[in-house]
Formats: C-alpha cells, structure tokens, sequence
C-alpha cells in the first residue's frame, strides 16, 4: 500500500472528511502536546509517536481516545520521597475545536451522550492525522456519567469497565458517525477490546445485537488488529462477571459469553481483543515469544517498538542533522549517515543537552552538578518489577566506585500510581538511601513530577542510560531508544528492546539477569567501574561510542520504521501472510518465569 499524503482540508476548519480513512488506531491515552494530560506514561507516549510518524509518512488513519479533563496527576514528593497527587485540569472547550457531532450509546441501562474534541497531528508534509478525545461531561447525562471521561486510570474497576465501554462502545459508532468506515482497527491494549462488540452492533443493526453469528464475529475479526503490551497479569485488565451486566447489559454480556471471551470466569479485555483480532503482536522479539507462552492457543508475532525521531531529538542535534542530512526527517534510515559526521562533533553536539539538563536539576533542586562528572539517568513509571533502586543496593559499593572513578552522579525520576502503595515505597526507599549517602563523590537525586519535558531533557541530557527491570517483565522499554537518538548509551538488563539493541560496548553494555538481586546489583557495579567508566574517561572513544548509539541503534528503533512494519505485516498484509498468522508457534527456550 502506498504511503503517500492525499490532498488535505484546511486542518482549522469545523468539517474534516475522514471518510478515506482506512486505519481506525485506539488507545486508552496518547501523548499528544505537553500542555495536554492525556497520557500517564509509555503506553501514551507510544501512541503519540505512533501518530506523529503516521503524519509525517501519510499514513490514512484516524484516532480515538477519551479527553481525561483532570489527566492523570501532578506529583508531589515530601522531603522523605513520600508521594501525593493532584488533578490536573483542563478546559478542551476553551483549547480545541469540536468534532461537531453527537452520539450516544447505553451503558448501565441508560443512555448517555458522547461528544468529542479534535487534535490534529500534522506531519512534516502537511498530512493530518486527525484524533478524536471522547467526553461523557455533556448537559444531560447522569451527574455521575458526566465524570467518566475524567481520570486516566482512575476510580475502581466499575469507573475503568465504564471508560473503556465509551472508548471501544463509543470511539466506533462516533467513527460510523463521521461517515468513517476503517477497514482496519488498531487495539492499542486491550482497554479498546470493546470496539469488537461496537463493531458487532454496528454490522448486525437494525437487527439487536444477540442475532450476531459467528460469520459476523469472524467479519469483525478480520477488521481488528490486537498489541499487547505487557507481560505483568496487573497489566491485563479483568471485570466481574456482575460488573459485566451491570455496564454493558444482557445483550453485550451474553454475546461475549457465547463467542468465547471470558477467562476463567471474567471478562478479561485481552482475551476479547484476542479473540476478536485477525493479528496479534508484542512489542519486541523476547516479549512476543513471552506473550505466546501466554495465550498459546493464539498466533503472536512481534514488531518491536520505536520513538519519534523529531520529537525526542535534542535542538542541538535537529540543527546539525538538518545541516548534514536533511533526510533523515521523513525517512529515519538516513541515520545511519551520521558515520559521515566526525565524531568530536557529535560529543560537541552532546554537551548543550548536559548543561541544559543540569541547569534544570539545580533549578529544582537547588543542587549544582559537575558537567564534567559521568551523569546516569533512570527514569520510568514506579513499579516494583521495574527495580529503580537495585542500582542503590549496596550504597557503600556505590560509594567505593565514585571515590576511584572522579565522581557519580544519579538522575532519577517516575511516578507512581496513586493506587500503588509498594510503588510509593520504593520512592521513599531511594530518598531514604539518597539521604545517607556521606560522599562528596556521590550525588543521587530524585526529581519531582516525571513528565514528557523532563523526560525529553533526561533522556538528551544525560551520559548514560540505566535499566534494571526483572527480565521478561519489560516488555520493549523506549525511554533507552530516545536517549539512544540522542547518543546516549545504555546500560541496561537484557529484557525488551535492549535485547535487540544491545551491541556490548558499541552501543551500550548488558547487565546479565540472574536470580540473585544481590548479584546481580554487584554485575551492575562492575560494569559500571570497569567498563563504562573507563570508556568515559578516553574521551575519543565516548565520542565513537555516541556515534554508533546513533548509527545503529537510532536508524532501527523509529516509530517510521514501527509503522511501516505495521502497514505491510498487520494492517495490509499480502493473503500468504495472513494464513501464516494462522500458525502458533511457541519457542521453547523464551522465558518461563511468566508463567510460574
């Protein structure tokens, strides 16, 4: 299928025919702007990645998602790392223009009206990715209706079912109503899995929805395309049966009974999109294998994931790129052309990004930091398996590392969801530690409020990038690929995308997963005394090693290079490809830990 842009609509105009839109992309959150909280973290900002490059490579997709006027939350930490939130609230009247149109849909036995705002998404050709945010706050509904478009990820598991209703229920009949008919839907995790039964509904109208057969379902099948994100059960959203009814009613519970989508005695939104989806995939190499010893009895391919190249690249090195090889805006290949730039020169391209980042650490912290000092960045959302204090777990080894290599120095950051009481201890852990630590040698900060500015700035501004999740529960990881763009090495557990990104001592360096924490904190001190660190001090072979951070890894991990293996293998695939889907083959030597 050809990428090319059509000609546009003046993207500013209230009317925006959507019809030629073939590719319908659904996600919970997408990060769409700075100013706008319609995304909490990974998952959002892949999407708006996703979006970004389908603009800039004329992709024909439209988007849906809910408007979430209070976002998901600022973060506050006490002096002792101890978290509280709060909203953070926005008024889309008063920032985007309306989709001008209407629906409605039942839900817990009545009716309630959707509307719907619009972002566009241009590309740097001038196509337009048009996303609808849906919004239950509409005169009229119940007054405990009109809040279900609030929160991202908020209230209790009735509040989650309701939201996820309006998107799959809601984001499809809007699309119909627009006089949009996709011939494929994308579920970006399987809180979009409902569209499925939207687009049962929608097939067998006027006719109610328990006439549905399974030639239909097997119509809605080949429509829908599923990602899975996560191999931790938490990331698998389940309902009570009792919820079930109680949202969607008798009709909708009773067909998702009887086409097969309960999982032991609940309605699992993975196995409704599983169930529903002609293709399958994880978001790197190790976490398909993984996902396929998951769900055995369904075909589960990878296509790994990436990171928009315009976006998460520094200024600095946007303007020599743009200098040196203009290309590589529309076409991300042309990265591997920075092998003809010097390599002083992209060290020297670097060091703005440091200054930059520091500045904003004193800024918020009220602490000066030595640019000339080895600087590692490891921010992600708080979650236990995700481990951001194994790098503190022996502080007096830390310490020893520091005092002979000239100096440490630990940017951290991330959130933890305010449901997440083992999440907020361990933010308190590292402030307690940080808080120890007796070295001048030694700086270990926690910074405030993780976000997409703070998170472009660490990942540009900093000399190395830390990982430490316990393998295979990372399922791709993209913080590491923006630093990667950026010249920025990891050093990083071989789980998700470092697994394919990892060149030891080109690209970064492997920390090797044991069973042993202690161990393996102790393999992440050695690496960092006997590798990184004396790497860092010859300054031209750092330079050498940004170089190939870019070269190799930067050309590979892109969201243009994502998107186009999802339009040729899972949107658009050639008919040999499609019966190859059909296959389950499960890899014996992926990891079992999963599914103990």
């Amino acid at each position: 299928m050809s990428l090319t842009s059509p000609r546009h609509a003046d993207p500013h105009s209230p009317v925006f025919d959507i019809s030629g839109r073939k590719i319908a992309y659904f996600s919970m959150e997408i990060a769409l702007a700075k100013t706008l909280p319609t995304y909490s973290g990974g998952l959002g900002m892949l999407a708006g990645d996703s979006l970004r490059s389908a603009a800039d490579t004329g992709v024909p997709l439209v988007a849906v998602s809910l408007v979430h006027r209070r976002g998901y939350f600022e973060q506050h930490l006490e002096a002792n790392g101890q978290q509280s939130e709060s909203d953070v609230v926005w008024s889309p009247e008063s920032t985007l223009p309306s989709a001008n149109q209407t629906i409605t849909i039942l839900l817990q036995g009545r009716e309630i009206t959707l509307c719907a705002w619009r972002f566009d998404v241009v590309g740097v050709t001038g196509h337009i990715i048009p996303v609808f945010l849906l919004d239950a706050d509409v005169e009229g509904n119940d007054p405990w209706d009109r809040h279900l478009t609030d929160h991202l990820y908020g209230g209790d598991t009735y509040y989650r079912l309701c939201q996820e209703a309006i998107l799959g229920l809601g984001g499809i009949h809007l699309l119909h109503a627009l006089g949009c008919e996709p011939e494929v839907c994308h579920m970006n995790e399987g809180h979009a899995a409902l569209l499925a039964i939207g687009l049962l509904e929608s097939r067998v109208a006027p006719s109610p929805l328990h006439t549905a057969t399974e030639a239909d379902a097997e119509a809605v099948k080949q429509t829908c395309v599923f990602t899975t994100h996560t191999p931790v059960p938490a990331g698998h959203d389940k309902f009570g049966l009792d919820q079930m009814m109680q949202v969607l009613g008798p009709d909708r519970s009773s067909v998702i009974e009887r086409f097969g989508c309960l999982h032991n005695d609940l309605l699992n939104m993975t196995y409704v999109a599983l169930r529903f989806s002609r293709y399958v995939n994880g978001v790197a190499m190790l976490h398909g294998k993984v996902s396929q010893q998951m769900f055995p009895e369904y075909p589960v391919h990878s296509i790994t994931n990436g990171v928009h190249a315009a976006t998460w690249l520094s200024q600095p090195f946007q303007q020599l790129l743009d200098r040196e090889v203009p290309e590589w805006r529309h076409d991300n290949q042309y990265f591997r052309s920075v092998y003809g730039i010097e390599p002083e020169v992209i060290e020297a391209t670097h060091a703005p990004s440091k200054l930059r980042l520091l500045a904003t650490v004193k800024q918020r912290t009220g602490v000066e930091l030595d640019p000339k000092v080895l600087t590692l960045g490891f921010a992600r959302r708080v979650a236990t398996y995700k481990r951001a204090n194994l790098v503190l777990h022996s502080p007096e080894r830390l310490i020893e590392i520091a005092d002979r290599i000239g100096g440490l120095q630990i940017l951290m950051a991330g959130k933890a969801h305010p449901a997440d009481n083992a999440g907020k201890g361990l933010i308190r852990d590292i402030f307690s530690v940080a808080a120890k630590l007796e070295s001048s040698k030694l700086r270990v900060l926690y910074l405030e409020n993780y976000d997409w500015d703070l998170g472009e700035q660490l990942t540009n501004g900093v000399d190395v990038w830390l990982n430490t999740p316990l393998r295979p529960y990372e399922a791709s990881g993209t913080s590491g690929m923006k630093a990667a763009l950026n010249g920025v090495p990891s050093l990083s557990v071989l789980d998700g995308w470092w697994v394919e990104g990892c060149a030891e001592g080109i690209t970064g360096w492997a920390i090797e997963n044991c069973e042993n924490e202690g161990i393996e904190a102790e393999r992440v001190y050695d690496k960092l005394e006997n590798a990184v660190a004396p790497m860092f001090a010859d300054k031209a072979r750092w330079a050498r090693l940004r170089r190939h951070c870019i070269a190799i890894n930067g050309t590979y991990f892109n969201t243009h290079r994502m998107l186009g293996q999802y339009v040729a293998n899972a949107y658009f695939p050639p008919s040999a490809s499609i019966a190859a889907s059909n296959q389950v083959i499960i890899d014996d030597e992926a990891p079992q830990s999963v599914l103990a």
